[in-house]
């Protein structure tokens, strides 16, 4: 198996000036919980990203960031709106009924991404006692299929959430690489177009385990440190996922480890584009290309390099870049791809 494959961002190496970061905070002692001077000047870093009155707090993956997101604005008797194709939905195990308690109500979003008309369309009975009541619009951004909202698309969608007396979560979990391919800073893509709270993901661009929950509205941060010490997410040792955070942001390394993740896989996909029996299935607008291939090409190529059949009913595949892609690997990859549906 080829040790550099394209089956996801989480295969990655962390990034060598995080690992830098979390050996320099490993000396002396430090007051556990958060509770260090250094965990509250990262902290501020982060809430600085998003500007506003920006309320940011660590925790240890994507699915905690996102579940805590929902427990944090929800009542037993409300629920999201996400797209069938959402994380929340897919694969996070049904944490998000069986932990938050949220009820997932679901739109056949096209390329992963939700409309106003269609978020509309799933708001019903309202104050009907028999029916769950929605709460909040949940958005991945990037989406599930690499595609990206816009900062007017995005504002749309808050907008139509504001109006029926909801919020707008963003799945930040590669935010990085939309603020890459958008060429927008963190605080545009998110406070400026009405984003509510924001699950703000490292680990894919380069941490070794690090996520935050922002909220962009303060008043929706009440409580929330006893939320996150109830579900398991507060770390005693803060100031190592802190140092994550300080190296990501420190000289925009975390913009430019996913743009280079994003450069890898517009080259994969240039690269592919071209070839009989390849069929580019989804814009490529992050880090991440879908193509559908035969099967015997998928089984062939698999043999050697690591990476999903996204739909097995069709023979789509996802092929993923990270920030340590590099051209030698893409290229190679690509002429494996053209040796195994025959040109």
């Amino acid at each position: 198996m080829n040790e550099r494959g394209f089956a996801s961002d989480n295969s990655a190496t962390v990034h060598p000036l995080v690992l830098g970061a979390i050996a320099r905070v490993n000396v002396g002692h430090a007051f556990g919980y958060g509770h260090d001077p250094y965990s509250e000047r990262i902290t501020a870093l982060i809430e600085e990203q998003f500007r506003g009155d920006a309320r940011a707090f660590l925790v240890f993956n994507g699915t905690a960031a996102n579940v805590l997101s929902l427990r944090a604005v929800c009542r037993p008797w409300q629920a999201a709106i996400c797209a069938e194709t959402a994380h929340l939905n897919v694969d996070e195990g049904g944490a998000p009924e069986a932990v938050a308690g949220v009820k997932l109500l679901t739109i056949p979003g096209e390329n992963g991404k939700l409309t106003p008309s269609q978020v509309r369309g799933r708001i019903a009975r309202i104050g009907d006692e028999h029916a769950v009541q929605p709460r909040v619009v949940s958005i991945s951004q990037c989406t599930e299929l690499g595609t990206c909202y816009s900062m007017k698309e995005t504002k749309a969608l808050a907008d139509v959430a504001h109006a029926h007396d909801m919020l707008l979560h963003v799945d930040g979990a590669r935010l990085a690489n939309a603020a890459a391919w958008l060429e927008l800073p963190l605080y545009a893509l998110t406070t400026e177009a009405g984003v509510d709270v924001v699950s703000f993901g490292a680990t894919k661009n380069g941490a070794l385990g690090a996520e935050a929950v922002v909220f962009l509205n303060p008043e929706l941060a009440d409580g929330f440190r006893y939320l996150r010490k109830q579900s398991l997410q507060l770390a005693s040792k803060m100031r190592f996922l802190a140092a994550q955070f300080e190296a990501l942001l420190t000289d925009d390394l975390w913009l430019l480890s996913a743009h280079q993740a994003n450069q890898m896989a517009l080259r994969l996909g240039r690269g592919v584009n071209k070839m009989r029996h390849v069929e580019i299935t989804r814009p490529v607008q992050s880090n991440a290309v879908f193509a559908r291939i035969t099967a015997k090409a998928i089984a062939r190529l698999q043999q050697d390099f690591a990476f999903y059949t996204w739909d097995e009913a069709t023979n789509e595949v996802r092929w993923m870049c990270s920030w340590d892609t590099t051209e030698q690997d893409v290229d190679e990859f690509i002429e494996a791809i053209a040796e195994a549906v025959g040109g």
